[in-house]
């Protein structure tokens, strides 16, 4: 990337942002209180919600999130307890008078909403919510995080288990893990093999494994992306960092089988340069075998 053109250009769009916003004012939306506190009592909601969800989908440090809620607290809009099913957990609710708050920031934001688009025509305000729309799902393809897990790990488990699922729904005589080549945990930890995991705030929303083989071309297992991230180039982004992490243990061939009801899947492995090639295992699913040559590391 061009280290200077796009950052100034990032920049130039931040500083339009957030002055249209609002967020360089200590009274948002004529309130008597920073975007940071408005925001906050947004995400706290009617039914309330959990401390750390809350430092989560924000992506704020617990020392500042928590002089926001004290901040809450003091103007008698919020209260922080135990949780009520859990009473380990910290749990942050809305006062009568902080329901009161969040309806007029409600009607507020709406109010401003509507200022962005007031002024323009038809054919503009299509554009411009085109634009916030692309610009939002760009933004929160920067946010998913991939990194190697073991496969017991619980955000693993649950996103191969929700792959069985899918494709126990989407194949035509359904699935069968123990009916399937093994890829269980021996398989996919180190050394036999690796798994990646990709969350978006902190919530598991795709997987990818290697399986290595001694004398035979490393295997991609247990590709998945969760429907609600899905468009976001997660599934590229883990079969580029599988790919890589097979090229930097030296190998020079990487392979992957995939049944006929994963057309994405397909298209996604014709577009990253896999060849389909004959047949290589036994694997009673599988319609499609694919390979690809790998640089070196």
């Amino acid at each position: 990337m061009a280290p200077d053109a796009p950052v100034a250009d990032v920049r130039r769009f931040n500083r339009v942002v957030t002055q249209r916003v609002g967020a360089l004012d200590d009274r948002f939306l004529a309130r008597d209180r920073p975007l940071g506190e408005a925001r906050l009592l947004w995400e706290i909601g009617e039914d309330g919600c959990e401390v750390r969800l809350l430092r989560s989908r924000l992506g704020l440090d617990s020392g500042y999130l928590s002089r926001l809620l004290r901040s809450l607290e003091d103007s008698g809009l919020a209260r922080v307890g135990p949780g009520e099913r859990d009473g380990r957990t910290r749990t942050a609710r809305l006062t009568a008078q902080g329901r009161r708050e969040w309806t007029e920031l409600d009607r507020r934001s709406d109010r401003l909403a509507l200022s962005f688009l007031a002024p323009l025509n038809d054919k503009q305000r299509g554009r411009l919510v085109a634009a916030m729309n692309e610009v939002e799902r760009l933004l929160t393809a920067g946010t998913v995080e991939i990194a190697p897990l073991h496969p017991a790990h619980p955000h693993a488990r649950y996103c191969v288990g929700e792959y069985f699922a899918e494709i126990d729904r989407r194949f035509e005589a359904g699935f069968d893990p123990e009916a399937s080549l093994p890829a269980g945990d021996a398989e996919l930890s180190p050394p036999a093999g690796v798994m990646l995991v990709a969350t978006l705030r902190s919530k598991p929303v795709g997987c990818g494994a290697l399986k290595f083989h001694p004398r035979r071309a490393t295997e991609i297992k247990r590709m998945w992306v969760a429907p609600s991230a899905r468009g976001l180039g997660v599934g590229r982004r883990l079969l580029a960092e599988l790919e890589a992490t097979a090229a930097a243990r030296g190998d020079r061939l990487i392979r992957l089988d995939t049944n006929d009801a994963l057309s994405e899947a397909i298209g996604m492995y014709h577009s990253a340069c896999y060849t389909e090639v004959e047949a290589f295992n036994e694997e009673p699913y599988a319609h499609h075998w694919f390979e690809k040559r790998l640089p070196a590391a």
